[in-house]
């Protein structure tokens, strides 16, 4: 008789339909395991499009492309590449606003006097806004946090996430959950599908007040959400209250997002820590009702 392995130890079993359980559970108990070993007591997240470069890798890019639009080759560069390759130039401000907030972020943190990591800097966990994220709190010395998802395309993980702090999720709501249910504060920075998706889910959470805590939303880049965004109507509509236009700041400098984020921070999350060991595991917000 053949040997059998143990039944939480036969990968067969654990990729089956009928284990799908254990596979959602586990996608929530070992990162709340590591949270915990890290000292992760919250974060503020960052959001945004995996498709945006460094100044430094897409002004590079933009001058190889204008070298071949001048070549004879086959290989000539099109000015439908040069045009996107000079947005993406443009783009590129984003990517370094991102990393300036989150160094200026986490160097504030470091002077916290908390025996845990307050605000810490999470990300998707993958390239663009992402990486400028992680990038920034590196830079400053600090911890960030990187959720990354398995995805057929795109969605490599940054070199910049800390050692512990990389995770790799297969269910898309476990990762939100995770965004969602630690973070004090969002800065969203301009972005796709997947950054609108993340930013309707948590507004509608902050709207119902569904989570038990002060919620900050900041749209990064006035120009971009600008054309993206139009909620007037929707009041007009009667879809939405006019107040619920007061859940989300727009900022276009990496000081006044700071300054949003630190003044939110400090009114409603920073208070004196009494030692205790509830204090001493990750602040996972309540769900209301």
């Amino acid at each position: 008789m053949s040997s059998q392995p143990l039944a939480y130890l036969n990968p067969d079993f654990l990729a089956s339909d009928d284990a799908r359980p254990l596979r959602i559970l586990s996608e929530y108990l070992e990162p709340h395991r590591r949270f915990t070993e890290e000292g992760i007591k919250d974060t503020v997240v960052f959001f945004g499009s995996a498709r945006v470069r460094s100044r430094a890798e897409a002004r590079r890019q933009l001058q190889l492309l204008k070298v071949r639009g001048s070549s004879t080759t086959k290989l000539r560069a099109t000015k439908a590449e040069i045009k996107r390759a000079e947005k993406a130039l443009e783009w590129a401000k984003y990517y370094e606003d991102a990393r300036t907030l989150a160094r200026m972020l986490t160097e504030w943190t470091a002077e916290l006097d908390t025996d845990m990591h307050r605000f810490v800097v999470c990300s998707g966990g993958g390239p663009g806004i992402m990486e400028a994220a992680n990038r920034g709190a590196h830079e400053a010395g600090g911890k960030s946090i990187g959720l990354n998802i398995k995805l057929p395309f795109e969605q490599g993980p940054n070199p910049f996430v800390s050692d512990r702090l990389h995770f790799e999720f297969h269910y898309f709501f476990m990762r939100k959950f995770w965004f969602a249910y630690l973070a004090k504060a969002l800065v969203v920075f301009p972005g796709g599908f997947g950054t609108l998706d993340e930013v309707f889910e948590l507004l509608t959470l902050v709207q119902t007040q569904k989570l038990s805590k002060e919620l900050k939303v900041i749209l990064y880049g006035t120009d971009y959400w600008d054309q993206i965004l139009h909620f007037k109507p929707l009041v007009e509509w009667g879809a939405i209250h006019e107040d619920d236009l007061l859940l989300m700041d727009r900022v276009d400098t990496p000081r006044r997002a700071f300054q949003v984020l630190r003044e939110h921070l400090e009114m409603h999350h920073l208070r004196p820590e009494v030692p205790n060991e509830a204090s001493r595991v990750p602040d996972i917000a309540k769900t209301r009702g």
